[in-house]
């Protein structure tokens, strides 16, 4: 995968391997010595990894003996060139390593140079291998728990590689919707500045003019049409139309509308900001095992698929949670154990003091349809009850539907406990499944199949899981059906995302989590790329 290291990454290679100084720090002269050990020992004693590590193994060089030339041009080659998977070059800063080592004269030079390489190796193959950030840093509805290498680890695998580069690229995510990302962001850089936007709100099959040459000329940028003279909406930009709304999820009619238009005039320095944050949370999952089945809801496209060995075998629509702070639907990861058929809904806390517990001060008769309940499940009568008497925080009751067709959950409800009270559901509002952008819920994911679903999920256990579920379903009764194999669930959010041709498909922001995680990206130190920087 050598679109890792471009070319102005080979050129920072040919200049630090004709550096003097390295081939002076890799002679003889330079051999191991009390100054050297010292000087080590001191630079790495704020960092106990770093200095454990080189205790356990007698001061041994990684990067400043003759030994280590391959290693360490193989670093220099890997940081200079980290701008191009979307991470901050100057966090490792090869320009500084080679300015110290330039000025490098003394045995404790030497040493201070093994802990500054050590020191920028750590945090390249750190961010490389699990992202720069902190997702919960980036925004409260990221609460993504991401699991970090070891110091100790990293270390050993690099000193153990007699193919340095090699190791170091394996340190990337292998999802290959990461390549594919990359190979894209490169793509995206060398793009013209200056881009064909399409005025006009709606265009159609039979439409003549100026306007329909500009659609033409940015579906030929985009790879969708070749080349051609024609300025009338024919057969041709219609099924180009139509291939551009399926990657972007978009309602295939052939038709530029008014959500199409804007995903062709989207620019490409946006779309290159989507696909970095893409590649910082394929970074942050990278060692998330994704499971052979899992379960994968990217809530940009309000689609939830249930995945076996890496292929799509089930799609539904989704709904996911409002735009407001408290309603987003958050991004995490959790594994499914069961499913609730006929399921009751208790009310979340949240809902209750917010939403109901002011109707029912004004009216004890109010949400007819719910229950009220004490601490322990049982049915308190209202009556009993002086909603005027409490506050908020004081509430100490809860609100409970009993199973019913109009019940908020529907039918069925899937399971993945977690802190968060989220869980994927049926939902008595089927309408809502029909509109493009569906961000309507309270947080929690409604689907729009969920029978298909339970199907889906019952037919790895089951010789006939329609028979099975029916049976829950046609007894009225609330009742769990446990999975006999848990599901990972993956709660995602990709503005970017390779589509299964090859193209990338882009995605409104419709939280504006992007732009939180893009902020942080750049306040670390990333920067658009090629033509854009």
């Amino acid at each position: 995968m050598s679109y890792y290291f471009p070319a102005a990454a080979r050129g920072l290679l040919r200049l630090t391997t004709a550096l003097s100084v390295l081939v002076a720090i890799s002679s003889p002269g330079f051999a191991q010595s009390t100054a050297f050990t010292r000087s080590l020992a001191e630079a790495a004693s704020q960092n106990e990894a770093v200095a454990s590590y080189y205790r356990e193994h007698g001061y041994a060089t990684l990067w400043t003996s003759a030994k280590d030339a391959d290693r360490r041009q193989a670093l220099l080659s890997a940081i200079g060139s980290a701008q191009t998977q979307g991470l901050p070059s100057a966090r490792y800063d090869a320009q500084s390593l080679i300015t110290e080592a330039k000025a490098a004269v003394t045995e404790g030079d030497r040493g201070r140079l093994e802990v500054a390489f050590t020191t920028a190796y750590l945090r390249y193959a750190t961010d490389l291998n699990s992202g720069a950030l902190e997702p919960k840093k980036v925004s409260h509805g990221i609460v993504r728990e991401i699991s970090r290498p070891k110091p100790e680890d990293l270390l050993k695998g690099i000193a153990s590689s007699d193919r340095p580069l090699r190791y170091l690229r394996g340190l990337a995510p292998s999802a290959p919707q990461y390549a594919r990302l990359v190979k894209e962001k490169l793509r995206l850089e060398s793009e013209p500045v200056v881009e064909t936007r399409i005025s006009a709100t709606k265009l159609q099959a039979g439409d003549k003019g100026a306007s329909v040459v500009a659609l033409r000329d940015r579906l030929v940028q985009l790879g969708y049409i070749d080349r051609s003279a024609s300025a009338e909406y024919d057969g041709q930009i219609r099924r180009a139309v139509q291939r551009f709304q399926l990657d972007q999820r978009i309602v295939p009619d052939g038709v530029a509308g008014a959500s199409t238009i804007a995903a062709l005039n989207e620019t490409a320095d946006a779309r290159l900001r989507s696909v970095i944050v893409a590649l910082e949370r394929l970074r942050w999952m990278a060692n998330t095992p994704l499971g052979a089945r899992h379960i994968w809801v990217n809530q940009p496209t309000f689609v939830a698929d249930i995945v076996d060995n890496g292929r799509v075998t089930f799609e539904t629509r989704v709904v996911i949670g409002r735009g407001d702070a408290d309603r987003q639907s958050p991004e995490f990861s959790d594994s499914m154990e069961y499913m609730v058929v006929n399921p009751s809904w208790g009310v979340p806390r949240s809902i209750i003091v917010k939403e109901y517990l002011p109707l029912l001060q004004r009216n004890p008769n109010a949400v007819g349809h719910l229950q009220v309940v004490d601490g322990r499940g049982r049915v308190v009568p209202r009556g009993a009850v002086n909603f005027a008497s409490y506050s908020a925080s004081s509430f100490p009751f809860g609100l409970r539907q009993p199973p019913s067709d109009g019940n908020a959950l529907g039918k069925v409800k899937f399971m993945f406990p977690n802190t968060h009270n989220i869980y994927l559901h049926d939902t008595p509002a089927k309408s809502l499944f029909a509109n493009e952008v569906r961000a309507y819920s309270h947080g929690c994911i409604r689907l729009g199949d969920p029978f298909d679903f339970a199907y889906a999920l019952l037919a790895k256990q089951s010789d006939d899981p329609k028979a099975e579920f029916k049976s829950h379903l046609d007894s009225n009764r609330e009742s769990s059906v446990s999975l006999q194999d848990p599901v990972p669930v993956h709660l995602v959010y990709y503005t970017a995302w390779p589509t299964p041709k090859g193209a990338i498909g882009y995605r409104p922001d419709v939280y504006g989590r992007d732009a939180e995680l893009y902020k942080a990206l750049n306040a670390a130190g990333v920067v658009l790329g090629g033509n854009r920087s």
